[in-house]
């Protein structure tokens, strides 16, 4: 299954307007959508009693995955 997310292919469309990725138009980038955000979700429950150190690691996880969003992005990311 490993090599399903190996593809070259891309996951997610360009935006129309603005800077960045649009939605996701293939499983994988589907999944990839759902497991960031199950990912952010995550991390704030289980940190709900320390808000900063919550902060820090929800801006980190955030941010962490930005490059494979880049990379999977059909006609990567500039300006439109």
């Amino acid at each position: 299954m490993l090599h399903l997310f190996m593809r070259k292919t891309p996951w997610f469309r360009a935006k129309r307007r603005g800077y960045g990725t649009g939605l996701p138009f293939v499983w994988e980038g589907w999944f990839f959508l759902a497991l960031h955000i199950a990912m952010i979700a995550g991390l704030a429950v289980a940190l709900q009693g320390r808000p900063v150190l919550m902060t820090i690691a929800v801006i980190l996880a955030a941010l962490a995955p930005m490059p494979i969003y880049r990379a999977k992005t059909e006609g990567g990311w500039r300006w439109r």
